[in-house]
């Protein structure tokens, strides 16, 4: 089965993680839980008229988990490297193998730099508009990308945009995740049986 990583447990790391299982991927999040969110009121996410942003990590983290992702709270990963079959992922607590891998990691573009994502001028990981870096099936989002330019919507959707190009990969084919009334009953009488 495909494998994504997701380094990073903040919106955008989230955000992929819940498309990418959503859709069928093993994914798998290591999250030291750092981010910025803790110290965040959202009064301009869509559909939230107001929300404490540790309640808000909450949700997102309960959202993951129902889509059966693997989330490692409080390990950090401290290398990223290439292989023949695509990534290994090195953390705290020993080493993993992976299709794909997304950096959510904030303002720290270390492990993305490390592994020879390019760079803006602006010292920002350089993507396109599917949030694909320079070195093929990593993928960086949210404020890894961005100069002073931070927020949980933006970041959020940087996210998705990754997962989403990852899903078209596999898929060989312009993937939408748009699910519909009898698909959303569907999928919530499913996880409610789990």
């Amino acid at each position: 089965m495909t494998h994504v990583i997701v380094v990073g447990g903040g919106p955008a790391g989230l955000s992929a993680a819940l498309f990418t299982a959503k859709n069928g991927l093993e994914t798998t999040v290591f999250d030291t839980d750092e981010t910025w969110m803790h110290k965040a009121h959202l009064f301009n996410y869509p559909g939230i008229g107001s929300i404490d942003g540790s309640v808000y990590m909450e949700t997102l983290r309960d959202q993951v988990d129902d889509f059966d992702v693997d989330r490692r709270q409080g390990t950090a990963v401290e290398r990223v490297t290439t292989t023949d079959d695509g990534f290994s992922v090195e953390t705290t607590e020993g080493s993993e193998t992976a299709d794909y891998v997304v950096f959510a990691t904030g303002a720290d573009r270390s492990l993305a730099t490390d592994l020879g994502c390019e760079t803006t001028a602006e010292d920002v990981v350089d993507v396109d508009v599917t949030m694909e870096t320079s070195v093929a099936d990593a993928y960086a989002t949210g404020a890894v990308v961005r100069v002073e330019e931070w927020q949980a919507v933006i970041a959020a959707g940087d996210g998705a945009a990754a997962a989403l190009n990852i899903l078209s990969k596999e898929k060989g084919e312009h993937y939408h995740d748009f699910d519909v009334p009898a698909d959303a009953d569907a999928l919530f009488d499913s996880l409610i049986d789990a």
